[in-house]
């Protein structure tokens, strides 16, 4: 019998993750609150859902039997954060056989040496939430894993692309260390996760936490463009101010996954790789 995969919020990880199912044999249900995004997965064999995290009334979706996939981040409504995963989770028809859920190392708060072993160390609103949320799921009568991706960056998104679009800036003082996942090894990781029944919670990042002026420094070299500013750290989010170094190897061994970009200068490489050869595409 074929494995059936339901995934919640079918975005830029998402995506991947589907791709990765359906050639592996799977079965995949893919949601979005856009059907029309999703179209890309139909012609493999997805089954595309419209759902809507958002809704204050709930929604509810059939996931007995299925490995499911909850990636839907905190969203900002109204002026305030909301946090939907505890309503989706409520709102699943019948019990799922697995649940992944695509969490975040900002959980950790201001820790900053952080492994499997490290506990959650909320201290914002946001942080708060995101833990709340994995409670939610961990209270699931089914195995259940809890991933926290570090920095999510791939083609179009992260350090590389928004120095092309000139809205990066560095916080000033004393160098803050960043842990980054590319998007395809991630993805790589949650597919492995639902195949394996993982169970528990793991950080997960490439094998090279750096500084960020040191990637920015990378990435102006290898776009030919002058290097970001430095602005008072006052003036950048509470998550580019991050200080935090992350290991994961516990959830790399335990999926055995070996990184396609154990280190962001293979992945950001790549990235300007893929988006060069699509301009190209574009423009012929």
């Amino acid at each position: 019998m074929r494995r059936r995969a339901l995934i919640l919020g079918c975005g830029f990880t998402g995506r991947r993750v589907a791709k990765l199912l359906l050639e592996q044999g799977w079965e995949v249900a893919a949601t979005t609150r856009k059907p029309e995004r999703l179209q890309c997965l139909r012609p493999a064999g997805a089954l595309v859902l419209p759902f809507d995290a958002a809704s204050e009334t709930g929604t509810t979706v059939s996931a007995a039997g299925a490995h499911v996939l909850i990636s839907i981040p905190t969203l900002r409504r109204r002026g305030r954060l909301d946090e939907p995963t505890p309503r989706v989770v409520s709102g699943l028809k019948g019990l799922p056989h697995h649940v992944t859920y695509l969490s975040t190392t900002g959980v950790y708060g201001d820790v900053r040496d952080v492994d499997e072993r490290t506990p959650p160390a909320p201290r914002t609103e946001r942080q708060r939430l995101r833990v709340l949320a994995e409670r939610h799921v961990r209270r699931l009568a089914c195995r259940t894993a809890v991933l926290r991706p570090a920095a999510i960056y791939g083609p179009g998104r992260g350090v590389h692309a928004r120095m092309r679009a000139g809205d990066f800036v560095l916080p000033s003082g004393r160098p803050r260390m960043v842990s980054r996942i590319h998007v395809d090894d991630l993805a790589a990781i949650v597919a492995a996760s639902m195949a394996l029944d993982v169970d528990g919670a793991f950080p997960v990042a490439d094998e090279l936490p750096a500084p960020s002026a040191e990637v920015a420094r990378f990435c102006s070299e290898a776009m030919g463009l002058p290097p970001p500013p430095f602005v008072p750290a006052s003036e950048i989010s509470a998550t580019r101010r991050a200080d935090r170094r992350v290991d994961g190897g516990a959830i790399r061994q335990l999926t055995g996954v070996r990184l396609l970009y154990p280190t962001y200068r293979e992945g950001i490489a790549a990235c300007l790789a893929q988006e060069a050869y699509r301009q190209n595409r574009d423009q012929a």
